[in-house]
């Protein structure tokens, strides 16, 4: 397997244990908007990084074949992530606005913390 898809499957990992977390924190903690509002926004941000990563790879095949390349999906993440912000906005009673919104984000810090983890256990296996 590749190291990009070894990536890709950590990183999903790491988004569905985000999502466990956050069905329990909803189930049994008495702040179950802020957690659903962190599921919902979570959910979207996991689809949005399903979507960049599948969008990265047909990019990658693209130009190595001398193929026309085409847009990331930028337009497509941003719909699902108002999409999101409207549901939060509709169903207030149920879902945090400000918990939607750093739900949106998780996937970007869950790219930065694998790649400095990655690069940690790699420096060690040259040293070692």
């Amino acid at each position: 397997m590749s190291e990009y898809k070894i990536m890709v499957a950590r990183q999903r990992k790491w988004m569905l244990y985000l999502l466990a977390i956050f069905v329990i924190g909803a189930g049994f903690t008495p702040y179950v908007q802020i957690f659903l509002g962190l599921l919902l926004g979570t959910s979207i941000s996991f689809y949005n990084l399903y979507l960049l990563q599948k969008k990265v790879d047909l990019f990658g095949e693209a130009v190595t074949s001398n193929q026309k390349v085409k847009t990331l999906g930028t337009l497509s993440r941003m719909t699902a992530a108002i999409l999101a912000i409207l549901i939060a906005i509709r169903f207030d009673a149920y879902f945090h606005i400000i918990a939607v919104i750093i739900g949106l984000m998780t996937s970007y810090p869950v790219i930065m913390i694998d790649f400095a983890l990655s690069n940690f256990k790699q420096s060690h296996k040259k040293e070692g």
